[in-house]
């Protein structure tokens, strides 16, 4: 069986042998590096995937594949645990230094209102889960504006590797001891296994990509098969043997389908699904290919000095250029990198790469101290562990300092927006911290007490999914519904506090980026079909009222409209006998004040513009009134901005928590005027 030796990567072993010797493949090293420079061209330049992460994958399976049928062929013996604590002291060196290197720029150079995301980011990137964790959050892994992704987002790949690594050896083993056990063929065994685990995931992966793209992207599951498709792979290449001229045509097809498959393919909506198929098996056939002994095949340039020599520093390549992308963005304030400043990270990237590697990663896998017994391997792991913890454990030291200090603080130290009442005395305390924390700011969400039970429940399932209410019951005064978008979504921490004291049960059903309007080509087709699920269920359960936002802000701008369709929706749910409170929208901004005046000071012109720059003279809300019976207006504009501009800071409180959103600690200091003023509108 052919064998590969000297893939220098922690990924692999330095030296796998089978049964017809070693021999050193070069050509995979090769397109290790090939695929690492597309992934980092890719994503400084392009801001596009370009499949040389499915190729990792798939070589990181066909390398361990070989190493354990070697093993098994030869009757070598094999710790399962033993194997585990090697593999991660080879892999952790290079990620502790990636992550304790971000973490430092992180805190000199990003805003402090990301940091406690990032630092969750490292947590679990350190312990492989990064992908679970981004899965969760959702995240967009298209945006455009990559200044404000994760710099520890590129990890999600690491982590799937990482869980395979663990539990592809353990399939390994456990087949081998079956294997002895039974007189069964070992090769044979595993081929029916992966066989069957590349067909459930691929298949897996293609419906959920359809279904759930986003959530599909960093799905365990969903990738599965690529890692398989490995793995046979190498359980098959001693029968795949293509003679001089169709290897040649193989190595040249497979190269020139890796290069063009992020050019050629629209993989923003795709991956991991059959698309990703063309990547992989375009690697699949520059393995295939091997070493044709053609000067005209392509392994003779994936097997050049530069291709094979970048090969060794490819890991750490792929662990720097992408935390580096996102810092040098937010620190010269861009979206995206120019070719210079590519050229500048790309540069850096490398270089970072060669000291990584020359000086972590080598020196670590040449002492024999911790090989020596299984005991110190575990003690180099902890350690490596231990020193990756480090400063996430004093950050959040440091936070919950801070908690401990805001406890201590009186409620006249952040009077927010009852700063801008008429007859306001200051008595904010001489060293008051603002309020919310900038760490704490970014989560800052108005929030109800729970999901949604009892007999308002929604029937749809995806009205369920986004629906949650107070913890007031069916003898409740009044119930109210809150539907729309997050700037409705906003409103809850008001209007909570205000529902509680009144014994009102609220429900809100809100959607992202999706306003409370009627069909429209505006938004796409979930915002429409959630739409009219959230009016089927009004009319099913025929609250006293509905709460929304009437009115879109644009922002910087004083332009601002009424939602589409928003006469249609108010008579339509009027006529039912619900009464309908309709909130003007809040000033947007293409920047946050909040983090504005963090950094240069809330008096800052800057981090204050002019009311009459970002917010129409006249409530478009206005127009409406009079023309429906149950329709009551709220404009909440004069406890937002000071009257003449819009600080980010007022009160001792931070008044948005981004660009567009107010905070929730923020517009529970408007609970009473907010109180006041709907009582008085309604006449409740």
């Amino acid at each position: 069986m052919t064998a590969t030796k000297g893939v220098a990567s922690p990924e692999s072993p330095g030296q796998i042998r089978g049964s017809r010797g070693t021999r050193f493949r070069p050509e995979i090293q090769g397109l290790r590096s090939l695929a690492v420079l597309m992934v980092v061209s890719y994503h400084i330049w392009f801001g596009r995937v370009s499949g040389g992460v499915d190729v990792f994958l798939l070589i990181s399976a066909f390398l361990m594949t070989l190493q354990f049928v070697s093993r098994y062929e030869e009757s070598r013996p094999v710790s399962l645990v033993r194997h585990w604590l090697h593999l991660f002291w080879r892999l952790l060196p290079a990620v502790v230094v990636v992550l304790t290197g971000t973490l430092a720029a992180t805190f000199v150079i990003v805003p402090r209102t990301r940091w406690t995301e990032i630092v969750n980011q490292a947590w679990a990137s350190l312990f492989y889960v990064q992908n679970w964790l981004l899965q969760k959050q959702v995240v967009n892994y298209y945006a455009a504006d990559h200044s404000l992704a994760s710099p520890m987002q590129h990890f999600w790949s690491l982590s799937i590797q990482g869980q395979v690594f663990i539990l592809w050896p353990a399939i390994f083993v456990t087949t081998a001891l079956v294997c002895r056990r039974f007189g069964l063929r070992y090769r044979s065994m595993l081929l029916g296994i992966f066989g069957l685990i590349f067909v459930a995931s691929l298949s897996y992966s293609i419906y959920f990509t359809s279904a759930h793209q986003e959530l599909a992207y960093f799905d365990s599951l969903a990738r599965l098969w690529e890692f398989a498709l490995g793995t046979l792979v190498a359980l098959l290449l001693p029968f795949l043997r293509p003679g001089r001229g169709l290897g040649t045509v193989l190595g040249w097809v497979g190269v020139a389908a890796m290069l063009s498959c992020g050019v050629l393919l629209q993989v923003r909506s795709a991956f991991p699904g059959f698309v990703a198929l063309w990547p992989t098996l375009a690697a699949v056939a520059v393995i295939v290919a091997g070493q044709t002994g053609s000067r005209f095949g392509v392994d003779r340039i994936l097997s050049s000095r530069l291709l094979v020599g970048l090969g060794s520093t490819s890991y750490a390549l792929y662990l720097w250029h992408w935390p580096l992308l996102v810092i040098t963005l937010v620190w010269i304030a861009e979206a995206h990198a120019d070719a210079l400043t590519g050229a500048a990270i790309v540069g850096v990237s490398l270089l970072l790469a060669y000291l990584t590697t020359r000086f972590v990663e080598q020196p670590l896998r040449s002492w024999r101290w911790p090989e020596a017994k299984r005991r110190r391997l575990a003690v180099a792991v902890l350690v490596c562990l231990a020193v990756g913890a480090t400063p996430m454990t004093v950050f959040g030291f440091q936070q919950q300092q801070e908690k401990n200090a805001i406890a201590g603080q009186d409620m006249d130290d952040n009077p927010g927006a009852r700063a801008l009442l008429p007859g306001y005395v200051n008595r904010v305390g001489k060293d008051a911290r603002t309020l919310p924390t900038p760490e704490q700011l970014p989560a800052d969400w108005g929030k109800l007490d729970g999901p949604c039970t009892g007999e308002l429940r929604p029937q749809d399932p995806v009205l369920f999914a986004e629906c949650q209410q107070n913890d007031v019951g069916a003898d409740a005064a009044k119930t109210i519904f809150v539907v729309g978008q997050s700037h409705s979504l906003q409103w809850l921490g008001a209007i909570g506090p205000m529902a509680k004291e009144r014994n009102w049960r609220v429900q809100a059903i809100t959607f992202g980026a999706c306003p409370f309007m009627t069909q429209t080509d505006e938004v796409g087709d979930e915002c429409n079909a959630f739409n009219r699920n959230v009016r089927e269920h009004i009319r099913r359960y025929r609250p006293d009222a509905v709460f929304l936002v009437g009115t879109a802000a644009v922002p910087d701008s004083p332009d601002e409209d009424l939602t589409w369709g928003l006469d249609e929706l108010v008579g339509e749910i009027t006529d039912q006998g619900v009464e309908v409170i309709a909130m003007r929208d809040n000033p947007r901004f293409s920047f946050s004040p909040s983090e504005c005046a963090m950094a240069s000071g809330v008096d800052d012109p800057r981090c204050r513009p002019a009311l009459s720059s970002v917010l129409a003279a006249d409530n478009p809300l206005d127009q409406l009134e009079g023309n429906f019976t149950g329709l009551s207006i709220l404009d909440m504009t004069d406890l937002i901005c000071d009257g003449a501009s819009c600080p980010g800071i007022i009160g001792n409180v931070y008044v948005y928590l981004d660009d567009n959103h107010l905070s929730s600690t923020y517009t529970r200091s408007m609970a009473d005027a907010l109180s006041e003023r709907w009582l008085s509108a309604t006449g409740w």
